[in-house]
């Protein structure tokens, strides 16, 4: 496995300095296959196309998110689990900042490929809302609070993250992005929070009303505001 990523790596290096040096229609795959040292095939048995070598791999990502949200305790906050596989996705991206910023400044220059990026990264919005909805009740009016709450993180994540590659990929930006989902959830969590609170808590006894649906989370939420 470590040869195999190391192949991969190569090859995405190699197409990244092409691209940006001579132009991405221009360069071929057999190119980049040659800078990098491997045969053609080899670049086939990693890549599709020539425009899968400089993204990262965001069909292994989103099984991972997608994992991360399936196993998802029920006693936590919904938006506490999308906010960390958000931040799963950021990691990607500072893993390796140079092969970050090269990727951005390709994807400013070729339209197709800034489409591409775009539509891989929707799958992680509509990830999100389907466990919103999973976890929260998939009804009306909730599917639609889901879906902007959903839209709403990947926003905010692709804002803080361009703005980290545009710097040249310094700075800690996993803490700019929690902190940044932060604010912005703050304000969207009551769209997730219209059940009845008890109008008093005693010192001695708790007693917490709930709607039969109540989520787990909810509950547990409810029992520690009150406490």
């Amino acid at each position: 496995m470590p040869v195999r990523r190391d192949v991969r790596r190569s090859l995405t290096a190699a197409a990244l300095d092409l691209f940006l040096a001579q132009g991405f229609d221009e360069t071929t795959v057999d190119q980049i296959a040659e800078a990098a040292g491997v045969a053609r095939r080899t670049f086939f048995r990693h890549f599709r196309v020539k425009e899968d070598a400089i993204f990262p791999d965001h069909d292994a990502m989103l099984r991972e998110i997608v994992a991360h949200l399936e196993a998802a305790s029920p006693l936590i906050s919904p938006l506490t689990t999308v906010t960390e596989a958000a931040l799963m996705v950021v990691d990607t991206y500072a893993e390796d900042p140079e092969t970050s910023v090269k990727r951005y400044e390709l994807t400013r220059r070729v339209s197709s490929l800034r489409e591409h990026e775009i539509a891989a990264t929707s799958r992680y919005q509509r990830a999100f809302a389907a466990f919103l909805n999973e976890r929260d009740g998939a009804e009306e009016p909730r599917r639609l609070r889901h879906e902007v709450i959903a839209a709403a993180i990947v926003t905010t994540h692709n804002h803080v993250l361009r703005g980290w590659l545009r710097g040249g990929g310094t700075g800690d930006v996993r803490t700019r992005t929690a902190e940044a989902l932060s604010g912005v959830l703050a304000g969207l969590e009551p769209w997730l929070d219209d059940h009845d609170r008890p109008a008093d808590n005693q010192d001695e006894v708790l007693i917490v009303v709930t709607r039969r649906r109540t989520p787990l989370w909810k509950i547990a939420q409810e029992i520690e505001s009150a406490r």
